[in-house]
């Protein structure tokens, strides 16, 4: 089974028409935009917020598009979020998964608002990874979903070789017990960072890879500070990326990072479906 080289990649939003429709192409044209500026990874349908409102209707049209792209062969790294409130759904959407070739890997979220088992939840997860047969990583994001994968679980279904890491949006003081509780098959283990808050200190529990969301707008300046970090070395974000970031953060994050990459890129990623935006 493949594995995932690339230590960085970038959450990148979908695009919408004015209506709120998908506009594919202009989500590709943005990931097309990341890969010329240097960027090797991107994860789409992912923790951006849209990884909900996206039928399975849309998600196969955005992998079509994918699909197309001569230039997402070889060593650009897709990562392509699956998650439904319904395990039929998501299931669909695995074996669809399975057939795209610029797909190296998914992301496995959970069911929101549904609060699932633990028991129910590792058979969910189990199912979509056989379907879709490429290296997986796990979306634990309590707050958003209002459940928490626990250690146990992880440590069941991280047995399947295909399970390649974990991005954790919950309690990041747990991975260390869970690097110590992994089996013996998983000496290598990713563990995303999901975004840029309290980076270091998330580096400093086990963190060895990103997940970016500031990085649709400053590729560069986000990767070469979360290597530097992971090198040990502690530096700070340029004075003009620090300040977009807070401005970004008072607000509704997702709108303004949209506004601003269409400016930067003179492309149009539309709104947001409300009531984002709003």
């Amino acid at each position: 089974m493949p594995s995932l080289n690339e230590t960085f990649h970038i959450a990148v939003p979908t695009a919408f028409n004015s209506d709120e429709s998908l506009n594919a192409m202009a989500t590709i044209q943005h990931v097309i935009n990341l890969q010329k500026k240097g960027i090797h990874s991107v994860l789409i349908s992912g923790s951006t917020g849209e990884q909900h409102s996206l039928s399975n209707h849309e998600k196969k049209k955005l992998l079509l598009e994918i699909a197309n792209v001569d230039g997402f062969k070889n060593n650009f790294e897709i990562i392509f979020g699956i998650s439904n409130i319904r395990q039929k759904k998501a299931e669909n959407l695995a074996q669809f998964v399975h057939k795209i070739d610029n797909v190296k890997a998914i992301l496995v979220g959970f069911s929101p608002y549904v609060i699932p088992t633990q028991a129910e939840a590792i058979q969910y997860f189990k199912s979509i990874v056989a379907l879709a047969d490429k290296p997986t990583i796990i979306y634990n994001n309590p707050r958003r979903t209002g459940f928490d994968l626990s250690i146990d679980s992880i440590t069941e279904i991280s047995q399947d070789p295909r399970v390649v890491g974990i991005k954790e949006a919950g309690n990041p003081k747990r991975i260390k017990e869970l690097l110590q509780r992994l089996p013996p098959n998983k000496s290598e283990f990713y563990v995303y960072a999901g975004g840029e808050k309290n980076l270091a200190e998330n580096i400093s529990l086990g963190f060895n890879r990103m997940s970016s969301i500031w990085g649709n707008l400053y590729p560069s300046e986000i990767k070469n500070w979360f290597n530097a970090l992971s090198a040990g070395k502690f530096v700070s974000l340029p004075e003009t990326v620090e300040n977009t970031m807070l401005l970004g953060n008072k607000g509704s994050l997702l709108p303004f990072l949209k506004q601003e990459i269409s400016k930067k890129e003179n492309i149009s990623l539309g709104p947001c479906r409300k009531p984002l935006g709003n």
